[in-house]
């Protein structure tokens, strides 16, 4: 009895990146030859996750592919959230966080063979202020970095750079608190990460215990422009100074802040909020992951 074709649907988000690679094209030289199915939709501008729903359960594929950075995958999980559908990726953002996380090639011939060949695996994601986190979501200096970077003009690391360097001179600390069992943190802080991933897309590693499909994320409280010693860790593997930063491990939080601070979700800056409310969604995703995760 011959097997049923597997068929892929690719959500490509065309905002993404820096527009280098005509991925339709590259994915339809790649699947010339190939037995599978596959179809291709291009998110429109402000595309609604309603809409987008439906045209995934329309097009009855086996397994989804966000062409894009962290949030066309945010976009695609939100309509796949606690379903048995596998969400792939094809790296084509900005930093592509997740991607780089899920050690997904970012030579787009092997990640689209990835997408055929590579076994699922289940991981958590986090709720925070009620949008979904795949990735890593935070409040203060890097959220305001996200926000410096999507008023400049251009994408790639020189951008990056420029948008870090006028956070840093224009940013100020924030008062934080927040409860981990029955311990009341208080504390100045430039930052409040709430961490499902290990690293950012930059590369820079905020979260060296962390784990996809455990029960637990990671909050990592950054209370100095600490970037000399998140650089330390990420080299050495020697454990925080926990003058300038600490991390704890809960399934929910909520954070407070004195004023209203910048805040972001994989990437995407919301806005600017005073109350962070985070709770784990277990086994939230099936996600095809590259080789050795």
């Amino acid at each position: 009895m011959k097997s049923k074709t597997q068929k892929l649907l690719f959500i490509i988000n065309p905002g993404s990146g820096n527009n280098t690679i005509d991925f339709k094209k590259e994915i339809k030289a790649f699947f010339k030859s190939k037995a599978e199915d596959f179809e291709i939709y291009e998110l429109p501008k402000d595309c609604a996750l309603a809409d987008l729903k439906t045209t995934i359960k329309n097009s009855k594929a086996d397994r989804v592919i966000a062409v894009g950075g962290d949030g066309t995958l945010k976009l695609v999980a939100e309509c796949l959230l606690e379903t048995t559908t596998p969400i792939g990726i094809i790296p084509a953002g900005s930093a592509n966080g997740m991607a780089k996380e899920l050690n997904i090639p970012l030579k787009i011939e092997e990640a689209l063979a990835l997408t055929i060949t590579a076994k699922p695996k289940q991981i958590h994601a986090v709720l925070v202020n009620d949008e979904l986190c795949i990735h890593l979501a935070d409040i203060g200096f890097n959220a305001f970095l996200v926000k410096k970077f999507d008023e400049l003009h251009g994408r790639g690391m020189w951008t990056y750079a420029k948008a870090a360097w006028q956070a840093f001179w224009n940013h100020h600390k924030m008062d934080v608190e927040f409860k981990i069992g029955k311990k009341l943190i208080k504390q100045k802080a430039a930052m409040v990460a709430i961490a499902n991933a290990t690293q950012y897309g930059s590369g820079l590693q905020i979260n060296p215990d962390g784990k996809l499909d455990d029960t637990l994320f990671e909050i990592i409280l950054v209370k100095e422009y600490a970037v000399m010693e998140i650089l330390k860790i990420w080299v050495s593997n020697l454990p925080w100074n926990p003058k300038k930063i600490e991390s704890f491990q809960a399934s929910s939080l909520k954070i407070t802040t004195k004023y209203k601070a910048h805040f972001q979700v994989d990437g995407e800056y919301i806005g600017k909020v005073n109350e962070i409310e985070a709770k784990l969604i277990p086994k939230a995703i099936h996600i095809i992951a590259g080789p050795s995760v």
